[in-house]
C-alpha cells in the first residue's frame, strides 16, 4: 500500500504545487512538506507538517466512525464498503453454498427494497433510496467477503 505522502505527491504533481497551494490558501512550502516522507512513524510529520490524508486518517482512528470515509468516497463519486476482517471470513468448514445463499438473500433484499419503493406510487423517494443504498452496500460486503474467502483458500480443503 502506498504511503499518504506518495498518494498526495502523485495527485499534486498532476496539477502542480502552485495550483494546490493557491486554491487551498496555503504556502507552496507547506504543500511540498505534505509530499515528504516521514522518518518517525510515531509522529505524523517530523518534517514539519501533517498532510491532509494523515490528518483524516487520524480523525478516523480517533473516532472509529466510517462515515468520514463514506463522505470522502461519496464526494469522489463512489462509496465505501469495508472489507471483512480475516476472522470474519468463513472457514474450510463453512459451506460454499451457504455463502452463495447469503449473497442471493442479500440480492433479493436489495431487489425487494427497489420493488417496494417503486410500487408505492411509481417513484422512489430519497428515504427509499437510502434503504436501497443500504441493501446494495450489504450485498457488496457479503460478495467481497465470499471472494476474499475464496482467495484465502477458505473453501479449499487441501489448504
Amino acid at each position: 500500500m502506498q504511503k499518504s505522502y506518495q498518494v498526495l505527491k502523485k495527485a499534486i504533481d498532476k496539477v502542480g504545487v502552485k495550483a494546490v497551494a493557491a486554491r487551498m490558501n496555503v504556502s507552496q512550502s507547506l504543500v511540498y512538506k505534505w509530499c515528504q516522507d516521514s522518518d518517525d512513524t510515531a509522529k505524523i510529520a517530523p518534517s514539519g507538517a501533517a498532510n491532509p490524508l494523515d490528518r483524516l486518517q487520524m480523525i478516523h482512528e480517533i473516532t472509529e466512525d466510517n462515515e468520514i470515509i463514506n463522505w470522502m468516497c461519496r464526494h469522489a463519486g463512489g462509496f465505501y464498503a469495508p472489507n471483512p476482517q480475516d476472522h470474519e471470513l468463513p472457514s474450510v468448514g463453512g459451506r460454499v453454498l451457504k455463502n452463495v445463499h447469503s449473497m442471493i438473500k442479500e440480492f433479493s433484499e436489495a431487489l425487494d427494497a427497489i420493488s417496494q419503493s417503486y410500487n408505492e406510487g411509481k417513484r422512489i423517494t430519497i428515504k427509499e433510496a437510502e434503504r436501497i443504498r443500504k441493501e446494495w452496500e450489504d450485498l457488496k460486503c457479503i460478495g467481497e467477503g465470499f471472494v476474499r474467502a475464496c482467495e484465502a483458500g477458505k473453501f479449499d480443503k487441501k489448504s
